[in-house]
């Protein structure tokens, strides 16, 4: 199930396990596995895949950070197949992925010797990238009816959905919160109108769509299968320029 109406949907090149994703929920939905059971895989592919770069195993890494994407896709897409959406599961998601973004490039520094200094700017870089693909794609989902489980701003806990419990929400959000608030504050702050345009086109979002996590787990998987992991920190280090590219595009072009 889109997240976007038809006329708004784009090429997503980060979004490359929807399909196999897809595939994953449908099989799912007559279990009784829930989304957040699908979210717990994920984490656990994450930590095989840290494993496997721990002991040089990388092209198993790269397979394991690949099955991470694609179910990354498929609790969302089980949770819309059985209706069951849930700011528990939402929350739940997010902060298992900056977890475990930290600990790939924790494992990227300790195998290849870099700077942890280096490590942690490549570590905020990938956050703040990753940070402006969610913000305008939340903006465009909400101006145009789409998928409404992610909050343009996420200033306050949301009300429980039917099936979860307030406090859960509560607690979640409070992690979340205290995990996301600087890098989301940051991108507010260098686009606080953002929220007040137009839809953007399709041409801008699949431009910023190469700032999404799937994305940036398969250049991870690529360096890895190449045997170059030594570039992943600076890699990510020095894509983070783009981030004041797309930006001003939206400020200045899209304006």
């Amino acid at each position: 199930m889109a997240k976007l109406p038809k006329q708004y949907q784009f090429l997503d090149v980060s979004d490359y396990g929807r399909s196999p994703g897809h595939w994953i929920a449908d099989s799912l939905k007559n279990t009784r596995l829930t989304p957040i059971h699908v979210t717990t895989l994920f984490i656990v592919s994450g930590i095989m895949a840290i494993v496997c770069m721990l002991y040089s195993y990388n092209a198993a890494a790269a397979l394991f950070l690949i099955l991470k994407s694609i179910l990354d896709a498929a609790d969302g897409e089980l949770a819309r197949i059985k209706c069951t959406p849930s700011y528990t599961g939402r929350y739940y998601d997010s902060i298992a992925d900056i977890i475990l973004n930290f600990l790939f490039l924790l494992t990227f520094w300790y195998i290849t010797d870099s700077s942890i200094i280096l490590m942690l700017f490549a570590f905020i870089g990938i956050q703040l990238q990753g940070t402006v693909y969610n913000y305008y794609y939340v903006i465009l989902r909400n101006t145009v009816k789409g998928d409404a489980t992610s909050r343009v701003f996420e200033d306050t806990a949301p009300t429980a959905m039917e099936g979860e419990k307030q406090r859960t929400v509560n607690i979640f959000y409070r992690i979340y919160d205290i995990l996301y608030i600087v890098f989301d504050k940051t991108i507010y702050f260098l686009d606080k109108d953002a929220n007040n345009s137009k839809p953007f086109p399709k041409w801008f979002m699949t431009l910023i769509s190469v700032f999404g996590l799937g994305f940036q787990l398969l250049f991870m998987a690529i360096m890895l299968l190449l045997d170059l992991e030594k570039y992943v920190i600076p890699f990510f280090i020095g894509y983070s320029i783009l981030i004041l590219v797309f930006i001003g595009i939206r400020r200045f072009v899209l304006k």
